[in-house]
């Protein structure tokens, strides 16, 4: 690309970010892995910001900007769906000045409990982060606080593309950063330091289907957004102003990332990586799995960016994927209402080496005769062509039964 003059964030701003916060926060790996390079065509080198103290990368933009404020003041407020929150409340916790922070109701009780273990004010507020940012403001002019955005602010920006001068000095043939989009401050600060790399770094950015924002503002679309989303770290309905403009100077391209392909990214990640990320940390993986063309034989640098994610929802997605991968399925299968009728069904799934973990069985809401039932088992297999082993076993010995597959 050719230059572009006047940028709201230099590389020498980003520079200085990091040689003020390089102190205090953790100098996270950035290390390949192979099993995933093998899996999606790229050489795929990962960042592991999910390591920070905080266990994501919002430390940066928080202390940066927190160093730079006067010593005056008289504490900061943030409006924050969590991992804002927790970096900010952390390093001015650290500082010794006093923080709130506004978060929508619908935060995972995981964010809202570990911002106030780092000593902040959390206040609930609204049900998305605009109903939170409404009310933080209103604070920040009743109290005299002052407001540290999660995004929109060249001092945040500046310390999230720390995480790029890291990356590079680590893995410097990266050759495209993949890098999730909320409100844009990482991917902004990553870009301006790609834009000054010796060797050209494409830069691109990852949404998820339901939140499209900045989709839709660079490319001048309409897509809807909106709904419930595993990533919601970047479930952001609008992008920063600073951001945007950045995001529409500097990055080449946008792509968008299912649920069903954020699922698969956080399981791989935990199964390969032995790495439990939050599903906006898995996005840049997400993007690989969902669209390799567009990334085959390219050396990519992803960014683990988060690792808050509830230990409920963490265990649902990894069920799921063991029930789409055939490793955990649920058979229904129609028996006649008899002694040894399930004794015998049982010596099918013996014979096939397949492990019964429930048995469910419905006699009167189904519209078999009275003497019928129908029975759901629960079992493990090894893989997909395990299960169709069974599947056809049970078949051939005069079973009608049928798989029960997640949407």
């Amino acid at each position: 690309m050719a230059s572009i003059p006047d940028l709201p964030v230099s590389i020498d701003d980003v520079r200085a970010a990091h040689a003020r916060i390089a102190p205090s926060i953790v100098r996270t790996p950035t290390l390949v892995s192979r099993t995933l390079s093998e899996m999606t065509g790229a050489t795929v080198y990962l960042k592991f910001e999910n390591h920070q103290f905080t266990a994501a990368y919002k430390e940066r933009g928080a202390l940066n900007t927190l160093l730079q404020l006067p010593h005056e003041t008289k504490g900061v407020i943030a409006a924050s769906a969590g991992n804002h929150a927790q970096g900010l409340a952390y390093h001015a916790h650290r500082l010794g000045i006093p923080a709130t922070i506004v978060m929508p109701t619908t935060t995972p009780i995981v964010k809202v409990t570990q911002t106030e273990g780092h000593g902040a004010n959390v206040i609930l507020v609204g049900e998305t982060f605009d109903e939170a940012y409404a009310h933080a403001r209103l604070l920040e002019a009743e109290q005299g606080l002052t407001f540290v955005h999660p995004f929109d602010d060249r001092r945040i920006i500046a310390g999230q593309g720390t995480t790029a001068i890291e990356m590079l000095e680590d893995a410097p043939d990266i050759d495209m950063f993949v890098t999730p989009i909320g409100g844009g401050g990482l991917i902004s600060g990553m870009a301006v330091v790609a834009r000054a790399a010796d060797h050209p770094i494409e830069v691109v950015g990852v949404e998820a289907e339901l939140f499209p924002s900045m989709h839709n503002r660079v490319n001048h679309g309409q897509l809807p957004c909106g709904g419930e989303t595993l990533a919601e770290g970047i479930a952001v309905k609008e992008p920063g102003l600073i951001t945007g403009r950045m995001v529409e100077l500097l990055v080449n391209d946008i792509v968008l990332v299912s649920e069903r392909s954020l699922e698969k990214a956080v399981s791989l990640l935990v199964q390969i990586e032995k790495t439990v990320v939050e599903g906006a940390g898995a996005a840049g993986l997400a993007a690989l799995i969902q669209h390799p063309e567009r990334f085959k034989g390219k050396t990519v640098g992803l960014v683990l960016c988060g690792g808050n994610i509830d230990t409920r929802l963490l265990a649902n997605v990894l069920v799921r994927d063991l029930a789409r991968s055939g490793r955990l399925a649920r058979v229904q299968i129609r028996l006649q209402d008899q002694p040894g009728a399930l004794f015998k069904l049982a010596g099918v799934f013996d014979a096939e080496r397949v492990n019964i973990m429930e048995v469910y069985h419905q006699r009167i809401f189904t519209s078999l005769p009275a003497k019928g039932l129908i029975t759901e088992i629960e079992c493990e297999t090894r893989d997909r062509a395990h299960l169709e082993r069974l599947l056809t076993a049970v078949r051939a010995a005069g079973y009608e039964a049928s798989l029960i597959e997640l949407a």
